[in-house]
């Protein structure tokens, strides 16, 4: 029998107690979806706040607040802490998913749906297209935005899988980041291969093995890791050979990562999470999207193209809410997503030259180990959208007048455990490629610039600009 059953330990208890309790686990789900729904359909159906509203009596505001403020950025923070257990335990759209899925026409998965690249183009996509209707600010585009993607998610259930979670497997747009972010949580649920391979003659426990439902559609037996689990405790115990496991959390990245590595995860680090994603937070505070917007705007009146500064784009186009004082015109939301896509470019190029520069200090030019080098920024990565979500939680609190005198220390703090953290990784992971201390130094030179290049960002966004 396993050792990792004979001898279970407190945590792999956690996991066999989630296993026993599965519909407490599903009850809860339905709970979330309760709110889930409340929160982005009921506010839509009601007037936006005026000057008089406050977070505690404006179930808008409210719904913003909890949205935007906590449970956005606390799930990127979870992802780090505990692994995807907001995936397996309390996404609403999971759980519509799965449960679209029991009752669908069960069809094969399509080969196009299993294309590698969907996770960096849907968190594109719904980035961009977020900040074209400002679907931080109104409940209209959070319905459109979040309500649009379960819908999606529903109708994918009914279509293919059965009891299968096919979106959050393929079409999820923060599947991606969520993959990224829970390779550094501290434990996960570990497959001890022999005792599979025990339980093949002998069973669990001398009884037949029962057939257990991957919702997410992981390969169990080959589990290494925890980037594709969603943590239900579905399968604790299965075969008495899974448990739920403590581990270092640099493991995955540095044992694993070159097994794992690929170009859309780069892609997804450098150009989505370190490119599109600080695009999609500075364009708000950015002085020079004012000043671009500026001489645009001064060039096409003086050659007489006054058409881009009409403001007749409908709501669900570009952000138009009049009452509010705040509409796009054409030219201001084509500029929103020039302003993101060239930022993209800009930094996702040069964190690419960067570390293909540490990567050639390490031996003999090799993709696989500038991918796996990459992964040592998603520490740096997933703080900096942690920090731009936070950037909603407290203009709304300095709304309220709340005293914020703390942030500014909070953020600094963040972006140095961030920095140390991801610098920590490249370190191992230069370790996988030479012994030579030389080289891994000038390595990690070339990736303390990348660092660097990340930090001035933040240092923009936070303080350069807010300065002025």
């Amino acid at each position: 029998m396993s050792a990792l059953m004979t001898q279970p330990g407190r945590l792999a208890a956690v996991g066999q107690w989630m296993q026993r309790h599965g519909a407490v686990i599903r009850g809860i789900q339905w709970v979330v979806v309760a709110v889930y729904a409340l929160l982005i359909i009921v506010p839509a159906a009601m007037p936006l706040p005026d000057d008089t509203a406050h977070l505690w009596n404006n179930l808008t505001l409210a719904a913003q607040f909890v949205f935007w403020g906590i449970w956005w950025p606390f799930v990127l923070l979870s992802m780090v802490m505990l692994g995807r257990v907001w995936c397996g335990v309390l996404c609403p759209e999971g759980a519509l998913a799965e449960f679209a899925s029991k009752f669908g026409r069960g069809r094969a998965i399509p080969h196009r749906m299993r294309w590698g690249g969907w996770p960096f183009v849907a968190f594109g996509l719904t980035t961009i297209y977020g900040q074209m209707v400002s679907v931080y600010q109104y409940p209209k585009a959070v319905l459109l935005v979040l309500g649009g993607s379960t819908f999606a998610a529903i109708v994918i259930g009914l279509l293919y899988g059965r009891e299968k979670r096919v979106w959050c497997k393929y079409l999820c747009p923060v599947n991606g980041v969520f993959s990224l972010l829970a390779r550094l949580a501290p434990f996960h649920y570990k497959v001890d291969e022999d005792a599979w391979r025990y339980s093949y003659k002998n069973g669990e426990h001398g009884h037949r093995v029962i057939p257990i439902n991957c919702a997410p559609l992981v390969p169990l037996r080959n589990m290494k890791g925890a980037a594709d689990c969603h943590m239900c405790g579905r399968c604790s115990g299965h075969r008495d050979a899974i448990a739920l496991t403590w581990r270092a959390p640099s493991s995955e990245v540095v044992q694993l990562g070159d097994k794992k590595a690929n170009a859309w995860d780069t892609a997804l680090i450098l150009y989505g999470l370190l490119g599109i994603a600080i695009g999609a937070f500075h364009w708000t505070a950015s002085r020079w999207f004012v000043d671009l917007k500026m001489f645009f705007a001064t060039w096409l009146v003086d050659h007489d193209i006054t058409w881009p500064l009409d403001t007749n784009a409908p709501w669900f186009l570009f952000t138009h809410y009049p009452e509010q004082n705040d509409v796009f015109s054409w030219l201001d939301g084509t500029m929103v997503i020039g302003y993101i896509v060239a930022t993209a470019l800009v930094y996702g190029t040069a964190l690419l030259l960067l570390l293909m520069g540490a990567t050639r200090m390490l031996g003999r030019f090799r993709t696989v180990r500038l991918h796996h080098l990459t992964q040592g920024l998603i520490p740096i990565a997933g703080a900096g959208v942690f920090l731009g979500l936070s950037a909603t939680t407290l203009s709304l609190l300095r709304a309220e007048h709340l005293s914020l005198w703390w942030a500014s220390d909070l953020r600094i703090a963040i972006l140095a455990i961030a920095n140390l953290w991801s610098a920590w990784l490249a370190w191992l992971v230069t370790r996988r490629y030479t012994e030579r201390i030389v080289a891994r130094g000038l390595a990690m030179m070339w990736f303390i610039a990348a660092l660097a290049v990340v930090d001035s960002a933040w240092w923009l966004m936070f303080w350069g600009w807010a300065s002025k």
